[in-house]
């Protein structure tokens, strides 16, 4: 692992996947979300914290707080940590029982103003941009990739900055219609663009845009994506928060079971554990797109063209962070033993669905029922350890899946439900770099 090789190096410094660029201090590399090189930034050193230097008895933006200090020290954004954590962490990520089974718990990240756990990273990167000094005074573009659900939190997050521009790329018809609503409902610095194509199109785009140096040039660019480490960061620390609440309480780690299509809220559970903290066995659930599961069950890495699934957000063929999963365990061996991940198809999201519902009283949306069809298999199998599976969006966001599997309406949480009373709009672009660039060459020029 490599926060156990070689010496120590300097707090702060940042450094690509891919090896050929320089380190950075953190907030340099928070701003430009990807390397020169096309890799993905990732920590020099991933720091061991010990659990007695969190308060006790503090909040998430507590743990935030002592969790994030390491990868900031001597950091120009060092001194403001406390304040961007205390802005990001205004709503809570409650850990509660399933009636299933007595050790088997729900994370619950939901509770945002975009109902997704995408609004905790979105938040806490929007608040290091504001106090992040720009020797370029033209506006800065942030491209957001999405899949359902990180383009509402990025947009919700960066709403009505001064001198940000967000454009958000998401395939067009391959989100719920929740989602798509909350992505074209914001207007003012907010562009929405229903790509002809699907998410790795999406993704692809923004990666070649970001590595387009003259494009950077003529239009400042930065990334939103959990290629940004900006957002991964910050989702570490829910992880830690409840993983040290339980392991106060029961004196055990805690066993998680992450949703996961391109790797970002994994890989934040898993540098947790990294760090010492008490996070058990992580495994992955997966909807139809078995790009992990195959890798994991021994076969070579291989990406695909995505699949459309009912778990929407998590249709990635390509996921981006696996550079940073293969970063964090070189040893190819001893990555395949410490994972497991399992592939579930629209049946049995369906069937989980319908069945937790009628039996239990518990409502998931499509992604979170993924994780629950994980769990459900390992009680079947005699398992008994606590595990919690992360909720990763409310269920009225999918509303048109969710509703007819368990009878009823599903009542919508007030913010978004005033997103979905707004007007919407979303313009259309081809799923090709050179539309992309173009069309932020022109948004460019208007805003010049």
């Amino acid at each position: 692992m490599r926060n156990s090789q070689g010496p120590r190096p300097r707090a702060g410094s940042c450094v690509s996947t891919r090896g050929d660029s320089p380190a950075v201090p953190i907030s340099a590399a928070i701003a430009a979300g990807l390397a020169p090189d096309g890799g993905l930034y990732v920590p020099q050193h991933l720091p061991t914290l010990d659990p007695s230097v969190f308060d006790l008895h503090g909040s998430l933006a507590d743990t935030a707080i002592t969790l994030l200090a390491p990868f900031f020290a001597g950091d120009a954004l060092a001194d403001a940590l406390p304040a961007i954590c205390a802005e990001a962490f205004t709503f809570d990520a409650p850990l509660r029982a399933l009636p299933a089974h007595p050790h088997s718990l729900m994370l619950e990240l939901f509770h945002g103003p975009t109902s997704a756990f995408k609004d905790f990273g979105a938040r806490f990167l929007a608040a290091c941009l504001r106090r992040l000094s720009r020797a370029d005074a033209r506006a800065l573009t942030i491209l957001v990739a999405t899949s359902g659900d990180t383009g509402a939190a990025v947009a919700a997050a960066f709403h009505r900055q001064p001198n940000v521009h967000v454009v958000i790329l998401y395939p067009d018809g391959l989100v719920s219609p929740r989602q798509a609503h909350q992505l074209g409902c914001f207007g003012d610095n907010v562009t929405a663009l229903r790509v002809a194509g699907r998410f790795d199109d999406c993704q692809r785009m923004v990666k070649a845009s970001l590595n387009d140096a003259e494009l950077q040039q003529a239009v400042p660019m930065s990334s939103a994506n959990s290629i940004s480490l900006g957002r991964l960061l910050p989702q570490m620390s829910y992880y830690a928060h409840v993983a040290l609440g339980w392991w106060r309480e029961h004196g055990t780690p805690l066993n998680f079971i992450v949703p996961t299509g391109n790797l970002g809220n994994a890989m934040a559970c898993l540098w947790v554990r990294e760090m010492g903290l008490p996070v058990g066995e992580v495994r992955l659930a997966c909807n139809a797109n078995a790009t992990l599961p195959d890798y994991f069950a021994g076969n070579d890495y291989r990406p695909r063209e995505a699949l459309a699934t009912l778990a929407n957000a998590m249709d990635v063929g390509a996921p981006s962070n696996f550079e940073r999963l293969r970063w964090t365990y070189p040893d190819e061996a001893q990555l395949r033993h410490l994972l497991h991940a399992r592939s579930v198809d629209d049946d049995s999201i369906r069937s989980t669905i319908a069945t937790h519902a009628r039996d239990h009283d518990e409502v998931f949306c499509p992604h979170t029922a993924t994780a629950m069809h994980a769990l459900d298999r390992l009680r079947a199998d005699g398992d008994n350890s606590p595990w919690a599976i992360v909720a990763t969006a409310h269920p009225a966001k999918f509303d048109s899946v969710v509703e007819p599997l368990v009878g009823h309406s599903i009542p919508v949480p007030a913010a978004l439900a005033a997103m979905l009373a707004r007007p919407a709009h979303a313009e259309p672009i081809p799923a090709d770099d050179p539309s992309l660039s173009a069309r932020l060459r022109r948004d460019g020029k208007n805003s010049d």
